[in-house]
């Protein structure tokens, strides 16, 4: 194991990880709205945020998918060391993280079922960009409607519609963050 992996974890792990977890309920309970999340350095290509979602929401119970460039070894050795959530296939994930394109297909991710929706993945989409502009946003935890740039509008129209079950995201670049849950209905800009 590469001495590289073993760094990058929370500095003060009770208190970084609080933090985090409040910035990723914020973001989770008002879709558009960006936060800054700071702790991880996880390896590259994988963002400050994304890094941080995982040290704060995964653990040796979580099955967590690696997309693309994402799947790569120093990533698989950081995730072991650090929160020691199993690596596996995508239909297998409760969460996963890569590009999306990388993630896509979305019908591969587990959606919950009528009685345990709550057994559905939450996808980490690393972005080039975050920006609250772009597709509409309405529903639960925001006022009248937000604004969200998203990779397309359509899947996530369609998730809307399994409503309760259905895919959760969070947006990661850099060290920013902002959410999706499946509650939001998405038009078009």
């Amino acid at each position: 194991m590469d001495a590289d992996v073993l760094k990058g974890g929370f500095a003060n792990a009770p208190v970084d990880a609080a933090r985090a977890f409040r910035g990723l309920m914020t973001v989770m309970a008002r879709p558009g709205k960006l936060e800054t999340l700071q702790g991880a350095q996880p390896p590259a290509p994988v963002s400050v945020a994304a890094g941080t979602v995982i040290l704060t929401l995964c653990d040796p119970d979580t099955p967590l998918h690696l997309a693309g460039d994402w799947d790569c070894t120093a990533m698989r050795d950081w995730v072991a060391f650090h929160v020691g959530a199993p690596i596996v296939a995508a239909e297998q994930a409760m969460f996963a993280i890569g590009r999306w394109e990388d993630l896509a297909p979305l019908s591969r991710f587990a959606i919950g079922t009528p009685e345990y929706p709550d057994r559905s993945a939450t996808l980490i989409v690393e972005r080039e960009v975050l920006a609250s502009a772009g597709a509409t946003l309405r529903g639960p935890g925001i006022k009248e409607t937000a604004e969200m740039a998203l990779p397309e509008t359509e899947a996530f129209q369609m998730n809307a519609l399994l409503f309760p079950l259905g895919l959760d995201f969070f947006f990661t670049c850099g060290d920013q963050v902002s959410a999706l849950p499946r509650t939001t209905k998405v038009e078009a800009a």
